[in-house]
C-alpha cells in the first residue's frame, strides 16, 4: 500500500474538517468524525465526502492509507500553486483546480485539490475562501438521478457540481473583466483622458486576464478527458451535465481570447489618441510661438542702433505698436479658423 512521505509537522486545520455520507444517492450522515470515514467506506453503495482545509502532511497520511493514494498525488495536494490538471491513477482521479473571486479591480485565486474514487470524494484546500457552502447547496439541489443507482453515479454527480462551481466562477470573472474593458474604453475616449488611471487599470486588467486564462484553459482538456467514451469515467446519465460544463468552459476560453484582442486594440487606440493629443498640443504651442515671434521681430528691428523709419519721432513708436497688435491679432484669427488654437 502506497504511503506518503513522513513529516514531523502536526495536523493543523484552517477550518474544521467536513464530512458527509450518501447511501443509494440519499444523504444519511453529516458532520461525523474523520476517524469514522473508514467505517462508511466499508458499506456497499455508500459514498463519502471529506473536506480538509489547510491540512499538513500528517493529516493526509490517514486518508492516503484508507484510499491507497499515491505519494506523488498527496504531495501535489498539500503543495501550493500546482497547475490546473487531471491525473488518472489506477483506482482514482486527482484534480487540481482554481476558483477565481473578483472583488472590484482585484482577483483572488482559491486552489482546491480533489481525490475521486469509486466511493469517495476528498477535497483539499490550502486556505479558507473557497465557497464550500455554495458547493454543498449545489449538491443539495442536484437532480434526483442517483437514487437507487450505483455509487459511481453519486460520485460523478458530486464531481460535476465541483467542476460546475469552478467553471461558473471562471465565467463570472471573465464577464467582470468584460465590463472592466468597457469602462476602460470609456476612459480612453473621455475628454479628460486620465493617462495614469488608464495605464494602471489596463495593466491590472491584462494581469488578471492572464491569470484567469492560465487556470481556465486546461479546464477544457480536463472535461474533454472525462467525457471521452473510451475511458468511461462519467456515468451515462451524467454526460449531458458534464457536456453543459464543457460548453461553459469553452465560453470562458472565448471570453478570454476575445478580451485579449480587445485590450490589445484598446492599448493601440490609447497610444494613437495620445499621439494625436500630443500633435494638438504641439500645434497650439507652435501657433502661440508664431504669434509671440511677431512682436519680438518688430521690437528687435526697432532696437537697432541705426536710424529707421520714425526714428526720433513719436509716430514711430505708435506705428510699431500698431503693427505688433495688428499682426498678432491677424495670426490669432488665422490660427483659430484653422483650428490650430
Amino acid at each position: 500500500m502506497a504511503q506518503p512521505p513522513e513529516d514531523d509537522e502536526d495536523d493543523e486545520y484552517a477550518e474544521p474538517p467536513r464530512t458527509r455520507a450518501w447511501h443509494d444517492g440519499v444523504l444519511v450522515a453529516e458532520g461525523f468524525p474523520v476517524d469514522d470515514v473508514s467505517e462508511y467506506l466499508k458499506q456497499d453503495e455508500t459514498v463519502v465526502w471529506l473536506d480538509l482545509c489547510g491540512p499538513q502532511r500528517t493529516a493526509m497520511r490517514v486518508i492516503s492509507r484508507e484510499l491507497n493514494l499515491d505519494p506523488v498525488a498527496v504531495e501535489d495536494a498539500v503543495s501550493r500553486h500546482e497547475r490546473t490538471k487531471l491525473d488518472r491513477y489506477t483506482d482514482y482521479l486527482f484534480l487540481n483546480l482554481y476558483l477565481p473571486v473578483v472583488d472590484g479591480a482585484d482577483m483572488r485565486m482559491f486552489e482546491v485539490s480533489a481525490f475521486v474514487t469509486d466511493s469517495a470524494v476528498v477535497t483539499v484546500r490550502p486556505e479558507p475562501g473557497f465557497p464550500v457552502e455554495e458547493l454543498v447547496r449545489r449538491w443539495d439541489r442536484s437532480p434526483d438521478i442517483t437514487r437507487g443507482d450505483s455509487a459511481s453515479t453519486t460520485v460523478g454527480l458530486l464531481l460535476y457540481a465541483l467542476l460546475d462551481l469552478v467553471v461558473d466562477h471562471q465565467l463570472g470573472a471573465a464577464q467582470a473583466f468584460d465590463d472592466e474593458a468597457d469602462a476602460l474604453e470609456e476612459l480612453i475616449f473621455d475628454d479628460a483622458f486620465p493617462v495614469r488611471e488608464i495605464q494602471e487599470r489596463s495593466f491590472r486588467l491584462r494581469k488578471n486576464l492572464f491569470m484567469l486564462r492560465r487556470v481556465s484553459l486546461p479546464m477544457r482538456e480536463i472535461l474533454n478527458t472525462l467525457l471521452r467514451r473510451d475511458v468511461r469515467l462519467v456515468p451515462q446519465p451524467l454526460i449531458p451535465y458534464y457536456q453543459d460544463v464543457y460548453d461553459h468552459a469553452l465560453r470562458v476560453g472565448e471570453f478570454t481570447d476575445g478580451l485579449r484582442d480587445l485590450i490589445a486594440n484598446l492599448l493601440d487606440t490609447r497610444i494613437a489618441l495620445q499621439g494625436n493629443r500630443l500633435n494638438e498640443v504641439m500645434k497650439k504651442v507652435t501657433s502661440w510661438a508664431a504669434i509671440i515671434a511677431v512682436p519680438t521681430a518688430i521690437t528687435g528691428f526697432y532696437g537697432q542702433n541705426v536710424p529707421y523709419p520714425g526714428f526720433g519721432h513719436a509716430w514711430g513708436f505708435w506705428f510699431s505698436s500698431l503693427a505688433i497688435a495688428a499682426l498678432s491679432v491677424g495670426l490669432y484669427v488665422l490660427f483659430k479658423r484653422r483650428d490650430w488654437l
